[in-house]
Parts: C-alpha cells; structure tokens; sequence
C-alpha cells in the first residue's frame, strides 16, 4: 500500500471553510467508508476544507451494522471505495464540528461524540508539546483501527500541527516493524506492542489497558477516552491545559480541558454529557498517589464487591500476570451465593503449562490481601478484546465444563 505523503497544516483552510459557510448551507456530516491510507487522509483532509465534519466507519463492520450506525448518526452522504453516495433523512452538524466518532452505550446502539476543529487542535498541540514532537524531524506512523480516537488522533495531530505521517489500513507487524525508525513516533496497545517492540521507536504512545511492566523510557502510558479526543494523562501527569479532579466520596474521576467533547450526537439530536463548570464525569475511579500521579484503578461497574469487600480487576491481574504460567489474564466479578460476588481469572496459559489455582491465589495473598485472590480459574485460548486491544468483561463466559469449581 502506497504511504500517506506528509500532509500540510490545515488551520487556516478550515478557518476559511468556516467562515465562508457562516451565510451559506449548514456543514454536514461526512460518513468515511474507507480503509486507512492516502485516499482516507485525503478524502478527511477535503471535507474539512469544506466545513464538513467526519464519521470514521469501522471498516470489519456487516452491511446492517454499517445501516444501523447511519440510521443513529444521520450523516448526509458515505464516501467509499467506489465512490460518494448521498444517504436520507441527514441531521446536520455546527459549525466548527470537526469529528463525530462512534461509541455504543451499555445498550449497544451507536452513539457519535462530537470534536470540534477547537478541540482536535488543542489536544494536538497538547500531545505534541508534552511529546517534543519537531515536525521537521519527526513523523508519525498510524497503524491503529481509525474508527478509534487512538488511531485517529495520530492522523489528526500530524494534519494540525504539519507533522508527516504514514497511514497504514491496518496493523501488520512486519509492515509496521518496516517502518520504524528513531526519528518515528507510534500509538499503539499492549497486544501490538508485544509483537514489535518498544527499541526500535522514537516514541510509543501506549494506550488501551494493561500496560506490562518494566516499559522503557521511550514508552509512554496514557489514559483517555473518546470523549476526551485521546490520551489527556501521560504516565500520570496532566497535559498541559487539562485539570483532574479524584471525587472523595466515590473515587471517579472527573477531567476538564479544551479538549473534550462538545456534546454526544444520536438519532434524535444532541445532548451535552458535561456538568457543571465544563466538567466530564469519566465512570472510572482512580487516585492520585504520593507523587501526585493519577492511578486508574478501571470503570467503577468492574468493580468487585467479595463478602463486603471492595477488589478491583486490575491491580489483581497485575499480580497475576507475573506468574510464569500466565500468558495473558482478565478479573472479572461473578455472582456467588456465598460472598455476593467472587473473583474469577480468565487465564491464557502460557505454552508451557497452566497455572494452578492455588498458585494463583497464594501469589494475590503475598502482594495485595487473601479476599482479593481469585476463587475460580478458566483457562481460555483468548480474551475478548476490542480492536484497540481492551478487555471486554462483558464478554467474559464460563463454559459449563469448565473446572475447577470455585472455592
């Protein structure tokens, strides 16, 4: 596949789009049907040049879940491989709209989160900074799904801030190792991560869950959501412009900066998820710890309540993770009649044999405390994951014949 060429800084075209369609038709919404590459950069960079903002369309999407995302998000036409197709019953977008990417709530029905060219930009010029990103010798490879704010955001920040970038249409180790170099930055999650190394790079952006331990100094840890336009917090810190706040009673944490959202988009409108003062409420919880870094602890619904104790997934499956029998692992909580919930690890073995639950649970008792070691072991050849690479509890099955029975 041909590589992107470096794309110029678009600021003043889309201040000028803007301007110009201030008394003409309102901007739509472009829905982009297309794999990553030269023809998506293009076809994004042309719509933002018109005053339209854009719809990334995962490309693994069935034909009636690609129908379901346009009957919820309305956008006026779908530029594909074959060509521009006008779709009916199109909701408008506002001036300065940027981009609407979909998310699904916990009923699974699309959802748009609405960027701004504002936002887009701060969080670029943000990223950059904290990053030393010198356009004139750096460059950006993107190699992550471009339906997600992740991978969408490599594209993003190289067109705000003139940065080159290569836009793969999807993530193959040997072609992403190919294009590697000391002077190129890279987005990536753990998974991918663990098949191309972290030497080889200028710079890795890690998002996802579950980072590993022991990451060298070019690797850089982030926490955002697609709400926030991408990582606001790196290794713990802040960027500059973003605030946190932890909620003493609840530990969820609330995040606010000139990034975030400007409101969700669905069928029949729009709605603004912000609070009072600009406020984001995240659904996480986390805390800040003596060096004043934020920790994630996860969602507050991954939360496990075991006999009036409260056990979070991911500390725990740091722990379990360190066995040498456990290639890959998940905690989630399961109903018990006895303690209310139970700690169960969904454990990928590693090839030279399985762990032990006894194993498991006395490495938890040494590191964290005994209510928090897992009750039950199902060894899995996979865990559910989305395509930037998080776990998917909800996903999480036990299988009938699976032993052993939980203690």
């Amino acid at each position: 596949m041909r590589p992107a060429a470096p794309v110029r800084h678009l600021e003043a075209h889309r201040g000028q789009a803007g301007r110009e369609r201030q008394t003409g038709p309102v901007p739509d919404l472009v829905a982009l049907d297309l794999p990553g590459g030269a023809d998506f950069v293009a076809a994004l960079t042309q719509a933002w040049e018109e005053g339209d903002a854009v719809l990334p369309v995962d490309q693994r999407l069935a034909g009636p879940a690609r129908d379901a995302l346009f009957a919820s998000l309305r956008p006026a036409r779908v530029v594909g491989r074959s060509g521009t197709r006008p779709l009916p019953d199109p909701l408008p977008t506002s001036e300065g709209d940027a981009l609407v990417m979909a998310t699904s709530g916990t009923t699974g029905v699309p959802k748009g989160v609405v960027l701004t060219h504002d936002a887009v930009a701060a969080s670029a010029r943000a990223t950059s900074d904290r990053l030393a990103v010198d356009p004139t010798r750096h460059r950006w490879l993107a190699c992550l799904p471009l339906n997600h704010v992740g991978g969408l955001s490599v594209v993003t920040r190289a067109l705000v801030t003139g940065t080159p970038v290569e836009v793969l249409a999807g993530f193959d180790a040997e072609e992403v190792i190919a294009r590697s170099g000391p002077e190129v930055l890279v987005s990536l999650v753990s998974t991918t991560l663990a098949r191309v190394g972290a030497d080889r790079w200028r710079t890795v952006v890690l998002g996802g869950s579950a980072p590993p331990g022991g990451l060298p100094a070019n690797v850089v840890t982030t926490y955002g959501m697609t709400e926030t336009g991408s990582g606001v917090v790196y290794d713990g810190v802040p960027l500059d412009g973003v605030e946190v706040r932890v909620d003493d009673r609840t530990g969820e944490i609330s995040l606010r900066g000139p990034m975030l959202l400007r409101a969700y988009r669905g069928p029949a409108g729009e709605t603004d998820p912000l609070g009072a003062g600009g406020w984001l409420a995240t659904g996480d919880a986390g805390s800040f710890g003596p060096d004043g870094r934020l920790r994630v602890d996860g969602r507050i619904g991954d939360m496990i309540i075991t006999g009036g104790e409260n056990v979070w997934p991911t500390p725990v499956e740091d722990v379990l993770r360190t066995h040498p029998g456990v290639r890959e692992v998940a905690v989630a909580g399961r109903p018990d009649p006895d303690w209310g919930q139970r700690v169960v690890a969904w454990v990928v073995p590693d090839p030279g044999g399985p762990p032990a639950l006894d194993d498991l649970r006395a490495l938890v008792r040494d590191q964290l405390a005994g209510f928090a070691a897992p009750r039950q072991l199902v060894l899995v050849q996979s865990l559910p994951r989305t395509a930037i690479g998080k776990v998917q509890r909800d996903r999480l099955t036990i299988p009938d014949d699976q032993g052993p029975d939980p203690l």
